[in-house]
């Protein structure tokens, strides 16, 4: 393989798969942003990176579907358990969406390890829950899990970029954000701050729409310290 590589021109078989992951695009993610130059002050690269979120957040409101959102409530507040899950920048979406439904007493788990997590989704009821992360919608880790989620009947919710993706087309619900075509590291991020508002949204729907839920949480919680 290395004789390979090296009879087509490149130094190695390292160098081979870098360039075909940067043919890919999938490379790009490790990069810095192409609207961005070595020769940018420090200024500039805030001014991009705060832009980039406020666009992100700016396409949400007119993206994301209301009925698409009450359909994910309803769906929560009829599940035994919910089990989010989300790779790499997503997974931090995933980690909040198990942070702010535990506090509304919804029974959530959150599985880092995709092994753990597919045993997990496979071993769900019908009505259960998962609520899947993806900023492409593409992600295999993600997209197997809330398939194997989908085949043992629970609800699969997607929080997504973007309609007609492998994540979208296994899911029962999805809340879609909007916004620019991910292929960088900060539009990545743009969207994760996008996604975490529509978990606040999902979170305040919840509330408003099963009050009971919330005064059990809230019981549960009296002698719990500050975290504000």
């Amino acid at each position: 393989m290395i004789r390979a590589a090296r009879a087509i021109g490149f130094s190695g078989f390292a160098e081979l798969k870098l360039e075909i992951a940067r043919a890919r695009g999938t490379a790009e993610f490790f990069a810095p942003p192409h609207t961005l130059t070595s020769t940018d002050s420090t200024r500039t690269i805030i001014d991009t990176t705060a832009r980039t979120g406020i666009d992100a957040l700016t396409a949400l409101s007119g993206a994301i579907d209301p009925d698409a959102l009450d359909q994910a409530v309803s769906a929560i507040r009829g599940a035994g358990q919910l089990l989010a899950y989300g790779a790499g920048p997503s997974a931090t979406v995933a980690a909040d969406v198990v942070f702010r439904l535990r506090s509304l007493g919804v029974r959530t788990s959150g599985v880092v390890d995709h092994e753990s997590a597919m045993i997990a989704a496979r071993l769900l009821d019908p009505g259960d829950v998962v609520v899947a992360a993806s900023s492409t919608g593409r992600t295999d880790m993600t997209v197997a899990i809330a398939d194997a989620a989908a085949t043992a009947d629970a609800t699969v919710i997607a929080i997504t970029n973007q309609y007609g993706t492998p994540l979208t087309d296994v899911s029962a619900v999805a809340l879609v954000v909007g916004g620019a075509p991910l292929t960088t590291q900060m539009a990545a991020a743009g969207s994760r701050l996008a996604q975490l508002v529509v978990v606040d949204a999902l979170a305040a729907a919840l509330a408003l729409r099963d009050p009971d839920r919330v005064s059990r949480a809230e019981r549960a919680g009296i002698d719990l310290p500050d975290i504000t």
